[in-house]
């Protein structure tokens, strides 16, 4: 079938988790087949069992190349890894054959995006115990993402509500995270936060640098980071030729960029950024995985065992997901990078 619609994979994540049951949900809206034309890489077993949890009462059309797909509302495309023991499947549980599986899935929709036969990635939940449990090499997608594409130290980006929001450190304790913002590493941060939006297509990109400090430090009365580091890298950038702006009082950054004032934030240290995203709207809040090859988006949320088989889980961020990554396929390209 050929339409304008992208193909969007989907992996289907931990099958033991909200995975299987929150992309069957979110391929019950009609609204998702309008924008793109979603594709499931999983168990076809594991997916039909969903469909019954949730009584959703779609139909399975199982192919082996994208090209197979219908791509119509009503019938969910899979191409079929065939890597579960559905009957030994245990909702809810920590077990090697999920991650195991879990990991497979992404493995195949990154070589589908590689070749180009899917324009964009939206990852389900996976979990970190059940990699472990089938000795997967991986804690997690972003470091799968990156040795699979070939791209060291891709850049995250949230967006929620049109706010977009990058962030200069991760995972790694506050008094760690204020050591690495150096005014270098923020000049290079812009940069690739620039470079980034390009690549989505986002014009005229105005790009603000959140403070560390209350009021940015007041000038150096509460602190002198960014007197001698975080403003000397914005400025830095701009110098290069990016539009940047800050260091911006944190407690006022994300809402002017939430209402248009910057096309994007780039936060400091991790959870000034998450708390801002989530706070605005949590069950939106989806996660963009730049620097790497392909397109890919997340959903922000884990595998949820404790609620997993039950058809309590919310879909909201799944379709979130998916929108997001219809919504920039087209203007994304492997030659922009």
């Amino acid at each position: 079938m050929t339409n304008e619609r992208k193909i969007i994979a989907i992996p289907m994540g931990d099958a033991a988790g909200i995975g299987p049951e929150i992309t069957v949900k979110s391929l019950a809206k009609q609204e998702i087949y309008e924008m793109c034309n979603p594709l499931v890489v999983g168990d076809a077993d594991v997916m039909k069992k969903a469909i019954g949890v949730t009584g959703t009462n779609l139909q399975l059309n199982i192919v082996s190349d994208p090209k197979e797909g219908k791509y119509e509302f009503g019938t969910v495309d899979v191409l079929d890894m065939n890597n579960i023991d559905i009957d030994a499947l245990q909702p809810g549980k920590v077990q090697a054959q999920c991650g195991q599986a879990a990991f497979e899935f992404i493995k195949k929709s990154v070589e589908l995006a590689m070749a180009d036969e899917v324009a964009a990635i939206a990852t389900t939940p996976i979990n970190k115990e059940s990699l472990k449990a089938a000795n997967v090499p991986y804690i997690g997608h972003t470091e799968m993402l990156e040795d699979l594409g070939g791209a060291p130290d891709p850049l995250t980006m949230f967006q929620v509500n049109g706010m977009r929001i990058f962030f200069l450190t991760r995972h790694v304790s506050l008094k760690e995270a204020i050591s690495q913002m150096t005014k270098e590493r923020v000049r290079d941060y812009l940069s690739r936060c620039d470079q980034a939006l390009q690549r989505l297509g986002v014009e005229d990109r105005k790009l603000a640098v959140a403070g560390l400090n209350p009021h940015s430090g007041e000038g150096g009365l509460f602190g002198m980071e960014e007197v001698n580091e975080i403003a000397p890298g914005v400025e830095a950038a701009k110098a290069d030729g990016i539009d940047a702006y800050g260091p911006v009082p944190a407690d006022s950054v994300f809402f002017q960029a939430l209402n248009g004032k910057y096309d994007a934030v780039l936060s400091l240290y991790h959870d000034q950024g998450h708390i801002a995203a989530k706070m605005t709207d949590f069950h939106r809040t989806i996660s963009i995985t730049n620097g790497l090859p392909f397109l890919r988006t997340s959903v922000d949320h884990g595998t949820a065992f404790d609620i997993a088989w039950k058809n309590i889980a919310a879909s909201v961020s799944m379709e979130e997901c998916i929108k997001l990554a219809a919504e920039y396929a087209p203007k994304f390209t492997r030659e922009s990078l």
